[in-house]
């Protein structure tokens, strides 16, 4: 290299680390690409600070098993009296269930899963004769506890989908009605209630990606596309440099991140994330920005049709039943639960529900 050209490297490189991350992300166009499996460590340790009797504990695990993602196994280990994996008898979602009795004053558990993911990106053009058994048609396109598929919903569906004739085209546009209509909120708690009735009855349409993504799967649904949530947790930073698109270290106990995918026949499941758009905006740069940025629409752009994968997935679950619980069935499943003298614990509060989740790559 000329000296002349070592000069200006040098010269360069201070000015290139010192700009803010959000700069350094336009220079890496986002375009998850299947090129390469990558193996995951996720370790989840759960310890309850005040408990008032017979408490159990479930840890959801990796139970996706798909073209994007393989679950290596888990392993275990605490000081409860009992420890197996279980099921969702609904969903078949699998969980990590530990039990201790009334002598244990400081219950703990700790799995480890490993998994190995690799991007999605979906070919949109491409016809692949695929078709849904119409068993699994009736199921991702009901109606849940949370996700009604008729009044309201229904309506704002066909509203979103006026003028599209295709599965394809309806699919889409809902994805842009979420992203032009929604908006993250900061202040949500966790991932948000995915209480789809209560953002369109009040005209609320903010809240985190529990909330945006599962409004689109109740849209896609109530129009007859078949449509699910997928819960899972960010394990890595992102490849392409976007600091709101990754776990910021290993410690990723705040990183759990919902998506969402669409089936249309021919095609396949989609996978898109009409959250992840809004995230962009909010919190890509150091103030909010809008959907105009040039940060916004590579990403708007490539969210509807790929993931990438520095994320794994745990289920795709709704009301969920914890096996062995007495309280009422939850939602979605994405963070630890515990239950304790028959009630169960908040898992937003530290004092008395401590868990902490890590996660590395294995390469």
């Amino acid at each position: 290299m000329k000296r002349r050209t070592l000069l200006q490297a040098a010269l360069a490189a201070p000015a290139l680390a010192g700009l803010p991350r959000f700069a350094i992300a336009q220079q890496l166009p986002f375009d998850p690409q299947p090129a390469k499996w990558r193996t995951f460590e996720l370790t989840s340790r759960v310890e309850l600070a005040n408990p008032k009797g017979v408490t159990t504990v479930w840890i959801p695990l990796p139970s996706v098993e798909s073209d994007y993602q393989d679950v290596l196994g888990n392993e275990w280990k605490g000081n409860a009296v009992r420890m197996m994996v279980v099921a969702d008898g609904n969903s078949g979602a699998k969980m990590l269930r530990a039990e201790w009795g009334t002598d244990e004053g400081k219950p703990w558990v700790e799995v480890t899963s490993r998994v190995k993911t690799q991007n999605r990106k979906f070919d949109l053009a491409a016809n692949t004769n695929a078709k849904l058994p119409a068993e699994e048609r009736a199921y991702y396109t009901a109606a849940t506890a949370s996700l009604p598929t008729d009044g309201l919903v229904r309506k704002t569906a066909l509203e979103a989908t006026k003028g599209a004739k295709t599965e394809l085209e309806k699919a889409k546009a809902i994805y842009e009605w979420i992203v032009d209509n929604t908006f993250r909120d900061p202040k949500t708690v966790g991932c948000g209630r995915g209480d789809v009735k209560v953002m369109l009855e009040t005209g609320n349409l903010g809240g985190k990606c529990a909330d945006l993504n599962a409004l689109y799967v109740a849209m896609a649904r109530s129009v007859g596309l078949p449509a699910r949530d997928v819960y899972g947790l960010r394990v890595v930073k992102s490849e392409f440099g976007y600091r709101s698109l990754g776990a910021g270290s290993e410690v990723v106990t705040r990183a759990q991140h919902c998506r969402a995918e669409v089936f249309v026949t021919g095609r396949g499941w989609i996978p898109v994330d009409p959250a992840d758009v809004r995230k962009v905006v909010l919190e890509e740069k150091p103030q909010p920005t809008n959907l105009a940025d040039p940060i916004v629409p590579p990403v708007r752009a490539k969210l509807f049709g790929a993931w990438e994968m520095n994320w794994l997935a745990y289920n795709d679950a709704h009301d969920v039943k914890l096996p062995g619980s007495s309280g009422a069935a939850l939602p979605f499943l994405m963070y630890p639960q515990a239950e304790t003298g028959g009630q169960l614990v908040n898992p937003y509060a530290p004092d008395d529900f401590k868990y902490k989740l890590t996660a590395r790559e294995i390469t």
